[in-house]
């Protein structure tokens, strides 16, 4: 059987194309960065396209031949500078589906979210809602499937979030501490789309994939916390107000191409509670899915773990701090020209050149203070930090070594940041 995976390396995706594989199935991936994906499990066939800008059948005509089934583990939490919800919820899959029975490619897996609603006010379930649909007017052999909070191995979004809050020092901070949350581990999510795929589902019907009860986010957190081996701690609600606030923030970042788990679209869907019904689940597969304890069970803890926890909460200090640095570093320079250049001066370099080299060093640290804030810009403006940096003390060291006995330390302070770089660069990537 040949089945192709939209969204094939995200959080739940990676786990069905695993399964799948394991099933004995040929795969075939589709997202729009595939690189890594392929380095990491070549016995994929990946697909590099941006299913946001495929809305019409004959986009996806050449993708279906020889596919016997679809899964779309596609999705994306809310519009920004990388993300159209619209598009790659409902119009995307409205395609999809017209070329799926085009195609006579007739089995088809969508996996969709707990809330999802044409009623809602968030984009992220309205679309969800419409994207559901369309599938469910077809004529496919569909199944829609509905997780829960999705607790993973793998950390990023929301699952990593839960560990950071969990390893927090001392305390354990949540906003809406007392909603009501059923988590699914991505494994029975995996599972529930094998039998899917293998037609031992019934056809036509959508399932909520939760555990049996639900239970307050405080207590997943200190579950987490429990499971990461960290000392007991008490909860401390956060008020709504800081919420909203550092939703807001998440929010810009969104536009700046950041996927933080803190927008505001997440904060609303917990807000309202991510709760479904386990009982139709429980009704075809003769047993109930599995609880929280039981899912971090399964998965083994490490001080990898913790170390990952306690870094992820400082990342975005990370980039706001070097952001700040050379930002200001650079707008210094602008505004001190003269006090500059003198220290090249007075080291016999042209006073004309001493106020191009710091003009041009300043003008230089700007644009990479504001660069390493644009996500696609990120990478290459760490490099070019650290490239920065270096130059600075290797040039500091010919011209003026005895910059380094200095008292204020200019060249000393430099090595602590140019750390921080590399460690900018070592924290960078999302997945």
């Amino acid at each position: 059987m040949r089945v192709l995976v939209l969204g094939g390396y995200g959080l739940i995706g990676s786990a069905i194309v695993d399964r799948l594989l394991r099933d004995g199935c040929g795969v075939a991936g589709l997202g729009r960065n595939v690189a890594e994906a392929r380095l990491r499990r070549p016995a994929v066939d990946w697909i590099k396209a941006d299913m946001a800008s495929m809305l019409s059948a004959k986009d996806w005509l050449p993708l279906l031949a020889g596919m016997d089934a679809v899964v779309n583990a596609a999705g994306a939490l809310q519009n920004g500078a990388r993300d159209d919800l619209d598009a790659l919820h409902r119009a995307a899959v409205e395609a999809l589906v017209e070329a799926c029975g085009m195609a006579g490619v007739h089995r088809f897996v969508q996996i969709s979210a707990i809330g999802a609603a044409l009623s809602s006010r968030d984009p992220f379930f309205r679309t969800k809602a419409e994207g559901d649909g369309c599938v469910m007017r077809s004529a496919l052999s569909w199944t829609v499937l509905r997780p829960g909070l999705v607790i993973a191995p793998a950390a990023y979004g929301g699952t990593a979030l839960l560990r950071a809050l969990a390893a927090f020092p001392f305390v354990v901070p949540a906003v809406l501490a007392d909603s009501p949350l059923q988590t699914v581990g991505v494994g029975d999510v995996a599972q529930a789309v094998s039998r899917a795929v293998a037609g031992n589902l019934p056809d036509r019907v959508a399932i909520d994939l939760v555990e049996e009860r639900p239970r307050p986010l405080g207590d997943v957190l200190l579950a987490f916390r429990s499971w990461l081996g960290l000392p007991p701690a008490r909860i401390v609600p956060v008020p709504a107000w800081i919420g909203r606030v550092v939703g807001a923030a998440a929010d810009a970042l969104g536009w700046l191409g950041w996927r933080s788990p803190l927008r505001s679209a997440a904060l609303s869907a917990v807000a309202a509670g991510v709760v479904g019904d386990p009982s139709t689940w429980r009704s075809i597969a003769g047993a109930p899915l599995p609880p929280l304890e039981t899912t971090l069970a399964s998965m083994p803890t490490t001080v990898q773990e913790r170390w990952f926890a306690c870094l992820w909460l400082l990342k975005p200090v990370v980039f706001a701090c070097l952001s700040l640095f050379w930002l200001l570093s650079g707008a210094i320079g602008l505004a001190r020209i003269g006090a500059a250049a003198e220290v090249l001066t007075a080291r016999g370099i042209g006073e004309g050149l001493a106020r191009t080299v710091v003009v041009a060093g300043a003008v230089t640290d700007i644009a990479v203070g504001a660069a390493v804030l644009l996500r696609a810009l990120t990478r290459p403006a760490l490099l070019v930090m650290a490239a920065v940096a270096a130059f600075y003390l290797a040039a500091a060291t010919l011209l003026a070594p005895d910059l380094w006995l200095d008292p204020l330390g200019p060249l000393v302070k430099v090595i602590p940041g140019f750390c921080l770089v590399l460690t900018a660069l070592a924290i960078l990537d999302e997945r």
